[in-house]
């Protein structure tokens, strides 16, 4: 069974895609590191979203690992609109999956990005992969194997964050494995 560690970047400055990390998050992204060391890593997928690539660059450049950026990995929009009660309107999309606002994508469509992601990852020889994308996408992701995972799990997601995910034809295993350090 491979292993995909599924993480979320470390804490940023904003949310736009050239939002950087902020002090926080660039000793987060150290941390990171250090906890990706101890393990074997075949192959590390990011978001091209500057907060995504900073969060593991310390691991790629220790461990010698070429990263790899896609866009099937960045983040959802929720909406091109400003939606003041966003949050309100998230809760309802993880409910209805079909559901998409003005200039959106459904729940439904990101997770089949991230989705597609992980099933390439899956037919490669990497046995080992970490995948660094965004809170919603993540929580999307492990939805799609755990239709319990949903919203309220989102809202308990860290920056950053990690979660192993094992699939093989007959179990999935999905295991957080990142616990929050005070900074």
């Amino acid at each position: 069974m491979n292993k995909c560690y599924l993480m979320r970047h470390c804490e940023a400055e904003g949310q736009a895609g050239d939002a950087p990390l902020t002090e926080k998050g660039m000793k987060q992204a150290e941390l990171i590191a250090d906890f990706f060391s101890a393990i074997h890593v075949d192959r590390i997928i990011s978001s091209p979203f500057k907060r995504a690539v900073q969060s593991i660059v310390p691991f790629t450049e220790k461990a010698g690992i070429t990263l790899e950026t896609d866009e099937r990995l960045t983040e959802r929009v929720l909406s091109t609109e400003n939606l003041l009660d966003w949050l309100e309107k998230l809760e309802a999309s993880f409910e209805d999956m079909g559901l998409r606002y003005a200039g959106g994508e459904s729940s439904l469509e990101a997770m089949k990005r991230i989705i597609e992601v992980l099933e390439e990852i899956d037919q490669s020889d990497a046995k080992t992969s970490v995948v660094v994308t965004h809170g919603n996408l993540l929580t999307l992701a492990l939805k799609y194997y755990d239709r319990e995972f949903g919203f309220g799990d989102w809202r308990n997601l860290s920056n950053p964050d990690i979660f192993l995910l094992q699939v093989d034809s007959d179990r999935v295993v999905i295991q957080r494995v990142w616990e929050p350090v005070n900074i």
